[in-house]
């Protein structure tokens, strides 16, 4: 057997598992980010941001659908928002400045669209309120 088809078989069981785990920690690096957008932790912006202003929408966005997240709750329908968030910010934000990512400081803002776009495909996971949910209506009985 090759080298790659024992990784496979010994890593492909894991997958569902480390899917939580990308989602968890996605969710609370967005957490983080809207927090400091809204109540200043960990730290503050640079300067304060109305609540009703692009900005305070995104931290809005940002703090609900990073706790979500977190919890594997409602996960596809807050990935698929916060994908937008993060294709809405980059055209915005980054791209007037250049085209390139490198360039524009736009990386993190295409990494986060496309991974919040993965989990609107994949789910949550196995660790998640959303297959802890989806378990429970398969076991219940039915009338």
């Amino acid at each position: 057997m090759s080298l790659e088809a024992r990784l496979s078989a010994a890593l492909s069981p894991l997958a569902p598992y480390l899917l939580s785990v990308l989602r968890l920690v996605a969710g609370l690096l967005f957490l983080e980010h809207g927090l400091m957008k809204l109540i200043g932790f960990p730290a503050p912006m640079r300067m304060p941001i109305p609540l009703f202003s692009l900005l305070g929408a995104a931290g809005v966005i940002e703090t609900f659908g990073g706790l979500l997240l977190v919890l594997g709750l409602f996960t596809r329908p807050a990935a698929f928002i916060m994908s937008g968030e993060m294709a809405f910010a980059y055209f915005l934000e980054h791209f007037p400045h250049s085209f390139f990512p490198a360039l524009n400081s736009g990386d993190a803002a295409v990494l986060f669209c496309f991974l919040y776009l993965y989990l609107v495909f994949a789910g949550g996971g196995d660790w998640s309120v959303d297959a802890m949910m989806e378990a429970k209506k398969r076991s219940a009985p039915a009338f």
